[in-house]
């Protein structure tokens, strides 16, 4: 099979991303795929929710050609996770400057599928991109790059607007830069039932976004521990609920 990647976008913070990154990539991985995660967020968290270290490696994907002496230096950035399947390219802050040289150089929309391209021949299931919340040219070409988009959105107010602009993103780009990707769906996060706001802003997603509602991941303290630990939340407790969501989730992209 063709080597799928999958972006996780959204231009708000703090809508669980890199846990949801994180969590499918490990999720696909346990499944006997072969998993690339790509950490394009400058803080640089898919590595410490892995618990490894942040390093420049995005930097150097972005912005180095594919001359066979070039690729074999981004390669050499490829990380081994320490779980079966399971790689990782670790950004830290130089990621941002990245994104500085890519628009000074007017790269083009396609500038960061063509990067992670020279990775399709390691016989990879699946790339993953972790992106930042900022708009400015990387997310937009990681967008562009992926076969599918997966936009994790907090159950709380004005989590709809953050939505509706990754979603007016994604329509400049199949109408007017030919991107040929789809929109796996939207992933409520945080969500908890037992508050009157979660369960509010979850009806009105739903009745905004209808069946692009993924079914939600619930509020739980332990996936902040996980991070905290540098474990996935299969490694923490893999029979709790937050595990068993993220099961079907990964069972979800893989029918795709």
């Amino acid at each position: 099979m063709p080597t799928k990647i999958i972006c996780i976008a959204n231009q708000k913070g703090g809508v669980g991303k890199t846990t949801t990154a994180v969590s499918l990539a490990h999720g696909l991985s346990q499944k006997g795929k072969r998993v690339l995660l790509v950490d394009l967020d400058p803080q640089g968290q898919s590595a410490t929710a892995l618990g490894h270290s942040p390093e420049p490696g995005v930097f150097y994907l972005l912005t180095m050609g594919t001359t066979p002496q070039e690729s074999t230096f981004v390669q050499s950035w490829m990380r081994f996770s320490g779980r079966e399947g399971l790689y990782y390219f670790p950004g830290d802050q130089q990621t941002m400057a990245a994104q500085t040289v890519l628009n000074a150089q007017d790269q083009p929309i396609s500038a960061i599928r063509q990067s992670v391209s020279r990775f399709f021949k390691e016989e990879l299931h699946y790339i993953l991109f972790d992106t930042a919340p900022s708009v400015g040219g990387i997310q937009e070409r990681a967008v562009w790059a992926a076969d599918l988009v997966i936009v994790p959105t907090a159950t709380e107010f004005l989590s709809a607007d953050g939505v509706s602009k990754v979603l007016h993103m994604l329509s400049i780009l199949q109408e007017k830069k030919n991107w040929h990707g789809n929109l796996l769906g939207i992933l409520p996060t945080f969500f908890d039932e037992q508050t009157r706001e979660s369960k509010a802003t979850m009806d009105a997603l739903r009745e905004r976004f209808m069946t692009r509602i993924l079914p939600p991941i619930h509020r739980a303290t332990i996936l902040r521990e996980c991070a905290a630990e540098g474990r996935t939340i299969f490694e923490m407790d893999p029979l709790c609920r937050a595990a068993k969501e993220y099961q079907a989730l990964t069972q979800l992209v893989m029918k795709y």
